[in-house]
């Protein structure tokens, strides 16, 4: 007689273990919004007066990621309308993996990384160079995509800069613009204001710069997440900072040195992901829902009745909760309307080097449980002929 713990052990067997997916989203050149991880899929919810109704385009294909690294990241690379992932493979957390948007096709980036630490760092990818800087544990590194659209056989290489002046214990918050990396809440730096890196020189201005309120109220000195809003033309000049408790979405304007606010994101989530368009800022959270709030560069009235709402063309494709990773790469095709260039050229990295988007390896993903019908099925036929 087959005890009932065999029963249950045999059933066991049929139900694969939870899964930590680990999804992101980005825009192309086109400032078309591409989701990818979700689900085990990848999906193009098109450009931005679309997201409210209908839903987005599998452009899942072979190649891709398994997206089950801790704290996937996506960065655009404008010139080039290619996307770099990193931590899309717990198996190789080491590896840069490239999606051309124009191509819709993958490769692998193999990189070196000799002491920077692909599980704890902070970068942000320069638009200009197209080169990322990054700081891991305190000290601080780039590395040069060059003008990378498609991997190539030689491996890349984590380069040292030197160490920071910040604390060892520092958390870093990075934003991009002006081709500056701008360092917030660190600690002695008064609210409202940020320590500078200035990329093309490869060093740190000896003081912080405030942007203040127009009422002469400062955001913050804690924690949050940052994303650079693009330009039609050259560089950003503008990132929103939203502090972990998500009371309010700070605009930081390094060409007046002001801030401005919108409304803070409707789910508070100290892990959410954030990316920005011309247009809009996009929250994606940490059960897999996208929302999205617009935005007007200079039109503060506009912007003061701004709203979040979904992204609804991403919900109806991949609702939250389900962004489950799935080791299948995928074989269906879709894509973005049109291949789109930025204008201008890539500059080359000056002194060390140079380095648009702000990521890190942090938890940020939905965890699933899925019990495959047929799985279950054929242990329990196991064990009904074992009872024969």
């Amino acid at each position: 007689m087959l005890s009932v713990p065999t029963l249950v052990s045999l059933l066991l067997l049929a139900v694969p273990k939870a899964v930590l997916a680990s999804p992101c989203v980005a825009f192309d050149a086109d400032f078309n919004l591409l989701a990818f991880g979700f689900n085990g899929k990848d999906w193009n919810a098109g450009q931005q007066d679309s997201w409210t109704s209908g839903t987005a385009t599998d452009i899942t294909t072979s190649g891709r990621p398994p997206f089950d690294g801790t704290g996937t990241t996506c960065y655009l690379a404008q010139f080039f309308n290619t996307i770099y992932f990193m931590n899309a493979d717990k198996a190789n957390p080491s590896d840069v993996h490239i999606y051309d948007a124009g191509g819709k096709s993958w490769s692998t980036q193999k990189v070196q990384t000799d002491n920077f630490d692909p599980s704890s760092f902070n970068t942000i990818l320069d638009h200009d160079t197209n080169v990322f800087y990054a700081l891991s544990h305190n000290e601080v590194y780039f590395l040069d995509m060059g003008e990378l659209k498609t991997a190539n056989s030689s491996a890349l290489e984590w380069q040292d800069v030197g160490k920071s002046p910040f604390p060892d214990d520092y958390q870093p918050v990075m934003a991009l613009a002006q081709n500056h990396i701008h360092f917030l809440d660190v600690p002695n730096v008064p609210a409202g204001s940020a320590d500078i890196f200035v990329i093309h020189f490869s060093f740190f201005q000896p003081q912080s710069q405030s942007y203040p309120l127009p009422d002469g109220a400062a955001f913050p000195a804690t924690h949050g997440q940052t994303a650079s809003f693009f330009q039609a033309e050259g560089v950003q000049q503008e990132f929103a900072f939203i502090p972990d408790d998500g009371s309010m979405t700070y605009v930081i304007n390094v060409e007046n040195n002001s801030t401005k606010t919108l409304a803070g994101p409707s789910t508070k989530d100290p892990k959410a992901q954030y990316a920005a368009s011309i247009t809009a800022l996009v929250q994606l959270d940490s059960t897999g829902a996208v929302s999205f709030i617009p935005y007007k560069q200079g039109d503060d009235s506009t912007n003061a009745n701004a709203k979040w709402a979904s992204v609804a063309k991403i919900a109806t494709a991949a609702p939250p909760n389900s962004s489950s990773n799935s080791s299948t790469s995928g074989s269906s095709t879709g894509g973005a309307s049109g291949s789109g260039s930025a204008t201008g050229t890539r500059q080359s990295a000056s002194g060390t080097g140079a380095a648009a988007a702000t990521g890190g390896a942090g938890s940020n993903g939905a965890v699933t449980n899925a019990i495959s019908a047929g799985a279950v099925m054929s242990a329990f036929m196991a064990l009904i002929a074992s009872l024969q």
